[in-house]
C-alpha cells in the first residue's frame, strides 16, 4: 500500500542512553518486518535507535493476545538488526514512560505485556526541578539455568561466564578491567555453542565497592549498547550469588548498583525471587517519518 501523506509517526526515547524508536500502533496494523526496523533504527541513514517498541493493544496481536486479560499494551520489541527479542529492561521503562505520557493509562502501576510475560512498572513523582521521577520495574525471577563450564573469549583471552536468564539469555563474565571487553561491535565468543542457540547477551564486570559494580555489555543483534536493563538485573544476580548472597536463603533482599556507560540502575532481588529494577526513562522527541523516504507504509 502506498504511502499516505501524513506519513508513520514515531517518538524517541532512552533509559540510561539505551535508545529506541517507539512508533505507536494501538490496532496492530502495521507490518514492521526486519527491513523496516532495521532502516528506521540506522544511525546516519535513519532516525536511529539500539531498538524499537512497537506500542499495540494486547488483544490486537497474536504474541500478546494470551495476556490481554493482564495487561492491555504490548511492547513489541525489536532490535535494531531487525530481530525479534524477549525482554529489554530499558525498553520496558520507556515502553511505561510513553503509555502515561500519551495519556493511554493513568500515573501508578503500570502493567505491560512482552514476550516474557507481564511485567508491571511504577513511575515516581516528578522531581522539584521537573526532572523526570525514575521508572521502577518487576522484571520477574532470573532463572540460572545449566551447563556449568560456561566460558566467553575475546582475541586470546577467555573468563568463566555465569548463565543467567532474564527472560532473554545472559553470559556474565566477571573481569579486571572492562578494557579487556575489546571493542564490543561483534559479538564475543561463548563456549559451549549449545548453550546459547539464539545467541546471548554477553556482560562484561568489574567491582566498583560494595554491591557496587560496573559493566560493558553486547547485545545480540544490536552490538555493544550504552545500557542494557536485564543485563544489569543479570549482572546483579550474579555478583550476589559471587559474593555468597542469595535472597531465597538468608529472606533479606539484596540491592547492587550497577554502572553502565549510559548512567546507573540499582537492582533488588527479593527473597521471593522477584527482582527490581529502578532508573531513569525519559521521550526525547517526537515527528512523523517522511512518507517520500518510507516509500511504503507497511501495513498489515
Amino acid at each position: 500500500m502506498s504511502a499516505t501523506a501524513t506519513g508513520l509517526p514515531f517518538l524517541k526515547g532512552h533509559g540510561t542512553q539505551n535508545d529506541f524508536v517507539i512508533v505507536p500502533d494501538p490496532d496492530g496494523l502495521l507490518d514492521l518486518g526486519p527491513d523496516v526496523v532495521a532502516r528506521l533504527c540506522d544511525r546516519r541513514a535513519g532516525i536511529g535507535g539500539d531498538g524499537l517498541l512497537r506500542v499495540v493493544r494486547s488483544a490486537a496481536d497474536p504474541a500478546a493476545a494470551g495476556q490481554a486479560d493482564q495487561a492491555e499494551w504490548f511492547m513489541d520489541y525489536r532490535n535494531s538488526d531487525g530481530s525479534i527479542a524477549e525482554m529489554c529492561g530499558n525498553g520496558v521503562r520507556v515502553f511505561a514512560r510513553y503509555l502515561v505520557h500519551a495519556g493511554l493509562v493513568e500515573p501508578g502501576p503500570i502493567a505491560v505485556a512482552t514476550r516474557a510475560g507481564v511485567r508491571r512498572a511504577v513511575i515516581a513523582e516528578d522531581g522539584v526541578d521537573g526532572t523526570p521521577g525514575a521508572v521502577t520495574v518487576d522484571m520477574g525471577r532470573a532463572l540460572l539455568p545449566g551447563p556449568d563450564g560456561i566460558e566467553v573469549s575475546v582475541g586470546d583471552r577467555s573468563w568463566p561466564a555465569r548463565n543467567v536468564n532474564m527472560g532473554n539469555p545472559h553470559a556474565v563474565a566477571f573481569v579486571d578491567d572492562l578494557a579487556q571487553a575489546g571493542e564490543l561491535r561483534t559479538a564475543p565468543r561463548t563456549t559451549p555453542g549449545s548453550a546459547y542457540p539464539e545467541g546471548v547477551n554477553v556482560e562484561f564486570v568489574v567491582d566498583r565497592g560494595p554491591r557496587h559494580v560496573a559493566m560493558r555489555v553486547h547485545e545480540r543483534g544490536s552490538g555493544e549498547t550504552l545500557s542494557c536493563g536485564t543485563g544489569a538485573c543479570a549482572v546483579a544476580v550474579a555478583a550476589a550469588r559471587r559474593d555468597g548472597l542469595d535472597p531465597a536463603v538468608t529472606g533479606e533482599a539484596v540491592s547492587y548498583t550497577v554502572d553502565l556507560p549510559g548512567g546507573s540502575l540499582v537492582i533488588t532481588e527479593h527473597p521471593d525471587g522477584r527482582v527490581e529494577m529502578t532508573g531513569p526513562a525519559e521521550i526525547v522527541a517526537a515527528g512523523t517519518i517522511d512518507p517520500a523516504w518510507l516509500g511504503v507504509l507497511p501495513l498489515r
